[in-house]
């Protein structure tokens, strides 16, 4: 099921269980400080960029301990073909590129949905700074807001909670990585759990990327960043497409 695991793999693998150890179990302040928040969000840190990739659900919330079981298995099934095709050197630029541009993708949508609920506060009358404020994971004064309309009063929750809501966990870049696989091997068939059938990669991949879009669109996130993961499946295809053009190139 799974192919023998290449040496940046490996690690990759590695370092996120350490880190998924330490923050579960030794030092859980490691959540707030490495997982990523909104570029213009007091708790946002210019490190959470890359760190986030290496954080996952907390034990017990969300999707708990099977949000990093699934990716790590994701990354061994698929990781190991791509290091040995493309060389270690661009398989770790591809997936930390993947990762960034999941995190581009996402705050790209969720600057348009927070610059709406300013525009929409502010037209009510409502002083969006004290939001931001009190949106910092260390206030600890009043958490009242001068909102007097049931609209006003909901849109402060959502901007609150779109400043306070971190954005973690390594699919993006490894999405990133199975796109680059199934560039290179399009018409390799993949079984997946339940479906008895094989699936050529590049129909999988299409199809997550158009369901995915639907329900980021939609609102059908269930807490999970799907612009992310086709902003990593975006600049992994594009850098796969790239490394096949230039393989033969004579310098």
């Amino acid at each position: 099921m799974f192919p023998k695991l290449t040496p940046v793999t490996k690690n990759i693998i590695i370092l996120n269980v350490i880190i998924y150890v330490i923050a579960n179990f030794i030092y859980p302040n490691l959540y707030p400080l490495l997982q990523a928040y909104f570029p213009l969000s007091p708790n946002f840190k210019s490190w959470q960029i890359i760190t986030h990739m290496f954080m996952h659900a907390p034990l017990g919330e969300g999707y708990g301990i099977m949000h990093i079981l699934f990716n790590m298995m994701t990354l061994w099934s698929f990781g190991p073909v791509l290091e040995q095709i493309i060389g270690e050197k661009k398989y770790i630029i591809l997936y930390f590129l993947s990762g960034l541009g999941g995190f581009v993708l996402f705050n790209l949508w969720n600057y348009y949905e927070i610059h709406q609920l300013i525009q929409s506060l502010t037209s009510e009358g409502i002083n969006v700074a004290e939001i931001f404020q009190k949106a910092n994971i260390h206030y600890s004064g009043s958490m009242s807001i001068s909102a007097k309309t049931p609209l006003a009063v909901e849109q402060s929750q959502q901007l609150y909670n779109e400043l306070v809501s971190p954005m973690l966990g390594a699919s993006a870049a490894i999405m990133g990585v199975v796109a680059g696989f199934a560039t290179l091997f399009p018409d390799a068939k993949l079984y997946m759990m339940f479906i008895p059938i094989g699936i050529k990669a590049k129909y999988l991949v299409i199809g997550f990327v158009i369901i995915s879009f639907f329900l980021q669109i939609t609102g059908k996130t269930l807490g999970i960043a799907h612009f992310a993961h086709i902003g990593g499946a975006i600049v992994g295809y594009i850098m796969a497409r790239n490394f096949v053009k230039n393989q033969y190139r004579i310098n």
